[in-house]
């Protein structure tokens, strides 16, 4: 037992000097990536982008098809870095065919949203957002001047 020791400290002081920065974002990044096929950004993005530069016919069809082609890769990709994620290599993997970070369309910007759970203020307990953001066409936003 005593003999084991040294080499025991050595592997657990290995262990907590390397972190767990890797594992980590791999994880983060694959449960990200794997509901892509939830949030469709994606299909979005394919559909804009195609509209754009093909026309407005090509959107809802070419576009289509490359979305859920997208979308399928991407939730792929990211079931394979969740059930990897404790393997190493730990940088995004097939990046010649899909971004690391998710895809949004180009005229969406995403940001924190408002909440009193994020940024209360101590006098009016909340400090901005949307009233009613399930209503749609709602455009009543309090304290938001963007």
């Amino acid at each position: 037992m005593r003999k084991c020791f040294p080499l025991l400290a050595a592997a657990v002081a290995a262990l907590l000097a390397t972190g767990c920065a890797g594992p980590e974002a791999k994880m983060g990044r694959g449960i990200n990536n794997s509901l892509e096929i939830v949030r469709w950004g994606e299909m979005d993005r394919s559909i804009e982008q195609s509209s754009l530069w093909d026309g407005p016919n090509t959107g809802y069809t070419e576009g289509v098809v490359k979305g859920v082609n997208k979308t399928l890769a991407r939730t792929g990709v990211g079931l394979y870095e969740v059930i990897t994620a404790p393997l190493p290599p730990y940088h995004p993997v097939w990046t010649s065919y899909l971004s690391p970070s998710p895809a949004f369309p180009d005229s969406y910007k995403p940001g924190l949203r408002s909440s009193q759970a994020l940024s209360p203020d101590d006098r009016i307990w909340f400090s901005g957002g949307t009233i009613l953001p399930w209503l749609p066409g709602n455009r009543f936003r309090i304290f938001d001047n963007n």
